[in-house]
């Protein structure tokens, strides 16, 4: 072994027993109640770790809610859930002045944003209106109430769901919207093997009682560990711990470089912004912590590009008709990094 890679070595691994006992802790409390998604669960760590907005998109009873609320009672976090409908308000979410009817004066009624962990569910069934209520939240960290400014707990992240495959009475999120989320992840099917295990879970539920002597029987969210293992404090020094991992200029290079193609490619009409590239250095000192390296290595790009590229760029309608696909162009742009 060469003086370089017994260095590399060394750092690894002193850096795994930090990693392994703030990821494995979550990890191990998640999987109490979750099953078989690994790779939704690393993505919303990076969130969680980066600060960084998620969107999950996947079709109806794929856990994406289930995942949220658990790894929210993992930490010790104030969790809040926004179910998204035609007829919300940006008032039902970022809140609203009150009159007083014995003072007459008006008082601040602050809405559900103003938690640790927001979920979105199933966002763009919402109005547009609606949508950009969450924009200065997500970008800022802070909302405007009448007069009054008021700034968002810490740490603040937004997590939202949606479902890509009924449109009826649902509005797609504008591209500054979408460009605010750090990454847009797409949820599939578990395999047979851990489908199977999620239904001899089901069978294991038993029945919730109430004093009365009526019961209802349990559901998954029922069965959630609540007993949080770590403190926003463990999150806190994690969230150092990234902040040190070691990013090149060859790596940062790298990044400007996927980045410039996506915006110079033929079949693309709107290529990735600044703030991809951002996402992309960021996440991956994120996913390089969660992996026990101190250092980002060209693996990090490639793993992460989907997630963080693809809902940042938009065909022309051109390579639309020519039936071209978004992941098949970026795959292609990879191909030409590798």
């Amino acid at each position: 072994m060469s003086e370089g890679s017994a260095i590399q070595q060394k750092d690894q691994n002193q850096s795994e027993p930090e990693t392994s006992a703030f990821a494995s802790s979550i990890r191990s409390h998640v999987e109490k109640t979750v099953v078989g998604l690994d790779l939704v669960l690393e993505r919303t760590l990076i969130s969680l770790l980066t600060g960084g907005h998620l969107l999950m998109e996947g079709v109806p009873g794929t856990a994406k809610t289930l995942m949220v609320q658990s790894v929210a009672h993992s930490i010790e976090l104030q969790f809040g859930r926004v179910q998204f409908t035609i007829d919300l308000l940006p008032s039902d979410i970022i809140g609203s002045e009150i009159l007083d009817k014995d003072s007459g004066d008006f008082r601040v009624h602050k809405g559900p944003i103003f938690t640790n962990l927001l979920l979105a569910d199933e966002i763009n069934r919402a109005s547009p209106k609606v949508q950009s209520a969450l924009l200065e939240a997500m970008q800022e960290r802070k909302v405007t109430i009448g007069d009054n400014t008021f700034t968002l707990p810490s740490p603040f992240l937004v997590i939202a769901t949606q479902n890509p495959v009924e449109q009826a009475g649902t509005f797609d999120l504008p591209e500054a919207q979408l460009d605010r989320f750090l990454m847009r992840h797409r949820l599939g099917y578990l395999d047979s093997d851990d489908e199977a295990e999620v239904l001899r879970r089901a069978l294991k539920l038993k029945l919730i009682r109430d004093k009365d002597g009526g019961a209802m029987p349990m559901t998954a969210f029922d069965a959630i560990d609540k007993s949080s293992p770590l403190a926003i404090s463990d999150l806190t020094s994690a969230m150092e711990k990234v902040l040190e991992v070691h990013v090149s200029e060859v790596f940062v290079r790298h990044c400007v470089d996927l980045v410039n193609r996506t915006r110079n490619h033929p079949d693309i009409e709107l290529g990735g912004s600044p703030r991809a590239g951002i996402a992309l250095v960021t996440a991956s000192r994120a996913r390089a912590f969660l992996h026990g390296r101190d250092y980002v290595v060209p693996e990090d790009i490639f793993a992460l590009a989907e997630d963080i590229v693809l809902h940042r760029i938009r065909l022309s309608y051109e390579a639309v008709a020519r039936g071209r696909k978004g992941d098949d162009v970026l795959a292609e742009i990879l191909d030409q990094l590798a």
